[in-house]
């Protein structure tokens, strides 16, 4: 029985299995074999070699969003709206069969763009050039998430459940749990907090089913047993998302101002260029770039060409700003504008 033949087997038994009090550890250890089985399919992907064309597309820029969704979403459109890429878009499915790059200047920085085939169920093993799309969004800075204002709620659920089979959590932190080996003592819980989502019984079990069995746990928030798999694992991306709601114009009103208010999402249509400038503001908020000015001493600033900065890559310190600038050590620096 293959790697994708067990985790089948499994999702089938969790299926089966009733949710309640009783069933409750028999299913964080049955979560517990599925995520061991997934990363040994990544990482056996990982040492089989072998680079899909198109889709080996060098990091540019200050940052790097990927574009995913379902075919026929508007993605192509999008990027051609907003950068000088031509992607090839039409009313059927499919018209992206590779990775196409766009660059969007905003803001004084360089946001590379990645428009990506489109993503069927199943992508997480491989369907439809799936593998090779969510490698490349694990390589991003961030992701927009492409849906269809009229289905949108079923392609969310699909694509991000795709997403999670393959260890990328979508707006979400790291969870702040400490593991430490220890010599002997069995595996102790501590929590600086009350857990109401896991017990000490649960942690044990996960942690025996990843065959540690000496070590001191550390919870520093109220996390579920999902939570605790996912440190363990310790492969996990933790991306920002915009759930992007193209093809407006074809709903009312009142369904387009209930998307406005859903976290972390904009609504636009492509086909009217309607959107752009919120879409743009969101996604300079959710990369955390900043703009850095400098000048010579006795000079005023141009206020032209800024170092740009991200929380995302290296931090925002004067150190990484210097690093853009030359590689060598300092002991002074006078800090004197900033802008977000």
């Amino acid at each position: 029985m293959g790697l994708l033949d067990k985790i089948k087997a499994i999702e089938d038994e969790i299926d089966r299995t009733q949710k309640n009090k009783h069933t409750e550890y028999h299913l964080g250890l049955l979560k517990a074999k599925i995520a061991k089985l997934r990363s040994q399919m990544i990482e056996s992907e990982k040492s089989g070699g072998g680079k899909s064309e198109g889709f080996d597309v060098e990091k540019y820029g200050n940052s790097r969003i990927a574009l995913i969704g379902f075919p026929s979403v508007g993605k192509s459109s999008m990027l051609t709206a907003l950068t000088a890429a031509k992607s090839e878009s039409a009313a059927y499915e499919f018209t992206t069969l590779t990775c196409i790059p766009g660059m969007l200047y905003y803001n004084d920085a360089k946001i590379q763009l990645l428009d990506l085939p489109g993503i069927i169920e199943g992508a997480a093993e491989g369907k439809g050039k799936g593998k090779q799309v969510i490698a490349v969004a694990r390589s991003s800075d961030m992701v927009m998430m492409v849906l269809d204002a009229q289905k949108w709620a079923e392609e969310r659920a699909k694509l991000t459940a795709e997403l999670e089979r393959v260890g990328i959590r979508l707006n979400k932190e790291k969870p702040d749990i400490t593991i430490r080996k220890i010599a002997t003592g069995g595996v102790l819980l501590n929590s600086t907090i009350k857990l109401t989502k896991i017990d000490e019984r649960m942690v044990k079990a996960i942690m025996h089913e990843y065959k540690i069995h000496n070590a001191e746990v550390l919870f520093r928030g109220n996390y579920d047993v999902d939570d605790l798999i996912d440190v363990i694992e310790g492969n996990r991306r933790y991306l920002k998302c915009i759930y992007v709601y193209n093809k407006i114009d074809t709903i009312s009103m009142e369904e387009v101002d209930g998307l406005a208010r859903l976290a972390h999402s904009v609504p636009i249509s492509c086909k009217l260029g309607l959107g752009y400038d919120m879409l743009l503001r969101r996604m300079w908020e959710n990369l955390g770039l900043i703009r850095v000015y400098t000048k010579k001493r006795g000079n005023a600033p141009t206020f032209a060409e800024p170092i740009i900065l991200s929380t995302g890559r290296g931090g925002i310190t004067i150190e990484i700003a210097l690093g853009q600038i030359h590689k060598v050590h300092f002991r002074l620096i006078i800090v004197t504008h900033c802008r977000v």
